[in-house]
């Protein structure tokens, strides 16, 4: 099983790009996961593009529609999801009748340097996935204090946040099984 990752900052070093990797650790076995590294290349929506989308804008499609699952790891910008991030859902969920996103299980975690580890986007982000089209995982993982949160080898720091990113993770890959059995 196939589980796609989706950063919604584009920074290299991001804490959730460390937060999609703490992930990557705790799935079961038989399951890997794989980030998508062309967030940033893709173009800003146009409903004049969608006919003959940007190379960039296929690769999403494509990497979404291979994946069995896709899991979202979002900071928090100005209490909203980041706008590279949103543009991607906007060609994902386009046209609606092939859409990448169309009856894909997802969920979505986060991490900011806030008491509030990205709850706002996190929230937006389900509710804009859930209009995808998407079957979203309605569970949050908010980290907060987002530069502590981790260990040196990458893992959460916290125990019940790992224990909780865990269990997002096992009903994810339940969501995934049952669309395959159906």
């Amino acid at each position: 099983m196939r589980v796609l990752g989706i950063v919604g900052s584009l920074r290299r070093a991001s804490h959730n790009r460390r937060l999609l990797g703490a992930a990557a650790a705790l799935l079961p076995p038989r399951v890997e996961l794989v980030e998508f590294d062309g967030l940033k290349a893709v173009p800003p929506y146009d409903q004049d593009d969608e006919i003959n989308p940007a190379l960039a804008v296929h690769a999403l499609r494509d990497a979404i529609a291979e994946a069995d699952a896709v899991l979202f790891a979002t900071p928090e910008y100005n209490a909203s999801i980041p706008g590279q991030l949103k543009n991607a859902i906007d060609w994902a969920s386009r046209p609606i009748s092939t859409a990448a996103l169309r009856n894909k299980p997802v969920a979505v975690i986060g991490a900011s340097t806030s008491m509030f580890g990205a709850v706002w986007a996190q929230a937006q982000l389900r509710t804009s996935l859930a209009t995808a089209g998407a079957r979203v995982i309605d569970r949050e993982l908010p980290v907060a204090w987002a530069d502590e949160a981790f260990t040196d080898e990458g893992t959460l720091a916290e125990r019940d946040l790992a224990l909780e990113l865990g269990s997002i993770l096992a009903a994810l890959v339940d969501s995934a099984r049952e669309r395959m059995a159906a």
